[in-house]
């Protein structure tokens, strides 16, 4: 990616430009984390690949190299560049350092040093190496539904108003399909129950009383989180068919 050693840190953002085309917005991640919003910085991100289309397009540049480079200077003098820059810390403390003192990091790097940090901190392990074994934790029991302020996924489900044809393949491949049974139930009460908010992965039980992953494909909201945080890396998410899936009218 492109990277940038400035302001006394370390600070990288991916390459947003490649040939054919422009890499913005979350994409890109373009979300300010220390405020929990992204709308403004990923329309920033697509305004300046606006400009940068435009500018190759007038002076009729053709080369691929200059173009990124180019574009990677304008992300860099904008004040996208220096709003991320300064949340850089905010997500991997809290991957690295846990909830509280993670937590305890950003507040004292945001109230008392005034995001001037003159590190960066960098957690190198991957979302699916981070899961504890089941037998290391303690099953959480949440209230029932209220319907008010908590509702079923059923109910969530209708409003993202997805469009998975029953008759098309599944689109959440599994490269083993043994794994999740022999290896992610044992070991993670397989995981892929709960991080999933949309109820696509179910065990349950078949006819000769044996354990089996059931994918409900036509539930998918598009997360992407199953083909992240699968603990063994079995699982790969890919485009339904017809560009079927969420259509978020009413949210």
């Amino acid at each position: 990616g492109a990277r940038s050693i400035s302001k006394g840190g370390y600070y990288s953002l991916p390459k947003m430009a490649f040939p054919g085309g422009f890499l913005i917005g979350c994409n890109a991640g373009t979300f300010n984390m220390a405020r929990l919003k992204g709308i403004h910085t990923a329309m920033k991100s697509g305004m300046l690949a606006a400009k940068s289309i435009i500018e190759s397009m007038s002076q009729q540049e053709n080369n691929i190299a200059n173009i990124t480079h180019k574009h990677m200077d304008r992300v860099r003098q904008s004040w996208l560049w220096s709003e991320l820059y300064s949340a850089r810390n905010r997500g991997s403390s809290l991957h690295k350092f846990g909830l509280l003192a993670g937590g305890l990091f950003n507040l004292f790097e945001d109230k008392v040093i005034g995001n001037h940090s003159f590190f960066s901190i960098r957690d190198k392990r991957k979302d699916h190496q981070c899961l504890k074994p089941a037998q290391q934790c303690s099953p959480i029991k949440y209230p029932a539904y209220d319907e008010k302020i908590s509702f079923d996924v059923s109910s969530s489900l209708v409003l993202a108003n997805i469009t998975h044809s029953d008759d098309q393949p599944c689109h959440i491949l599994l490269e083993d399909k043994k794994l999740p049974i022999e290896y992610n139930l044992p070991f993670y009460e397989e995981p892929a129950q709960r991080y999933c908010s949309a109820g696509v992965y179910e065990v349950s039980i078949s006819n000769q009383s044996k354990n089996i992953l059931i994918i409900n494909a036509q539930n998918c909201i598009h997360c992407k989180v199953c083909d992240i945080k699968d603990p063994a890396q079995n699982i790969t998410w890919t485009a339904p068919e017809g560009g079927a899936g969420p259509n978020y009218r009413n949210m």
